[in-house]
């Protein structure tokens, strides 16, 4: 059965998940299904809330980071992250999304980023870390949790400042 994606050795970054076929903007490319709970994040965890992280079955864990993704996240009805693309997937391109569409920090990726886009960060970072033009960039390609653990990180501060006058 052709899902529409495969496998396969990358030159840099060991294995990857490539198209067989041609996807269109919105076209969901991958469904995302939940594996297991975990307590913890890691370099494989995927957040899925603002405490939560699981570890995706099938594929999923196997598609690459860019700091220029050809996909976005979209949550499924089960909680898991779909990928849906954000740009025009050719047949044999690599499916790639970036890890701070879906982590609000990323501790875990310390060496170089591999990428090879023209717009390289040179590291591997969590939504947090992004800034205002990237994550404005993404929008409707995130996880929704991400935008609300900023909302209430950005309004924190100030509600601390106005408790203390």
């Amino acid at each position: 059965m052709d899902n529409g994606f495969e496998l396969r050795r990358t030159h840099e970054k060991g294995e990857g998940v490539f198209a067989t076929r041609p996807f269109r903007v919105g076209e969901t490319v991958m469904v995302g299904a939940i594996d297991r709970e975990l307590d913890r994040n890691h370099s494989h965890a995927s957040q899925v809330g603002a405490e939560r992280f699981v570890l995706h079955g099938g594929l999923v864990p196997k598609v690459n980071h860019s700091c220029e993704p050809n996909c976005g996240i979209r949550l499924n009805s089960s909680g898991a992250h779909d990928y849906v693309a954000r740009a025009p997937i050719a047949a044999g391109e690599e499916i790639t999304f970036d890890y701070a569409m879906r982590n609000y920090s990323v501790e875990y990726f310390a060496a170089r980023c591999r990428c090879g886009s023209h717009h390289c960060r040179g590291r591997i970072t969590g939504w947090r870390d992004l800034p205002a033009r990237r994550k404005a960039d993404y929008d409707g390609f995130v996880a929704p949790y991400l935008i609300e653990i900023d909302d209430q990180a950005h309004t924190a501060p100030a509600a601390r400042r106005d408790h203390r006058r």
